[in-house]
């Protein structure tokens, strides 16, 4: 029975898809908006997005956090911070931020190796903890074994890095054997070609 062997890391892969319904900051112009995306001491930011004629600003990009997973068992939590391009804004373009919690996310993919959450829609904190908007987001957590891979990848090198001497002897041996098949089956066809035996 095969040892079953703890996975040593984990990658979380946030998509976020949209935002709607959320304030304008800036006092003139249309509002281009960015996501800045924390988790532990890692850090990504969007592209820019305007709200379009639906009112909703559309991403859809996907980010990667890696940690191992004694660091995903300590963070409890993600923070998407909403902003505001506009240089005239009212608030240092801050619009709105998003906090999740990843503890179950973690909990239950380092057990099933792979957990994906479906995009849904959570609420936009303001900075008087009112809620003003929705973003939205989906999860995919999947674990990973570095040594099993690391095995993994020394099982093949050893594999195509060995000689081929047995193979070619093997050919080598087979095709003599035929060889001295045929030469005895020449012989004796000759010897019975020349010496007929008689019939009484």
């Amino acid at each position: 029975m095969e040892e079953y062997t703890y996975p040593r890391g984990g990658i979380l892969e946030l998509l976020l898809v949209n935002a709607e319904g959320i304030r304008h900051t800036n006092i003139v112009g249309t509002p281009t908006y960015y996501v800045i995306i924390e988790c532990g001491d890692q850090l990504h930011r969007s592209k820019l997005s305007s709200a379009g004629e639906d009112g909703k600003a559309w991403w859809n990009e996907k980010f990667r956090f890696e940690f191992s997973i004694s660091d995903w068992k300590s963070l409890t939590h993600l923070k998407l911070k909403i902003m505001d391009q506009e240089l005239f804004s009212s608030d240092k373009g801050f619009v709105g931020e998003t906090i999740i919690h990843i503890g179950g996310i973690i909990t239950e993919g380092s057990d099933t190796q792979l957990l994906e959450v479906k995009p849904a829609p959570y609420n936009v904190v303001l900075e008087d903890d009112t809620y003003r908007g929705e973003l939205k987001i989906g999860f995919k957590f999947i674990t990973y074994k570095e040594e099993h891979l690391q095995t993994t990848r020394e099982c093949c090198a050893a594999n195509v890095n060995e000689p081929r001497k047995s193979v070619c002897r093997s050919i080598l041996i087979n095709v003599c054997k035929f060889s001295w098949r045929r030469f005895f089956f020449f012989c004796n066809k000759n010897a019975s070609t020349n010496n007929p035996r008689k019939i009484n």
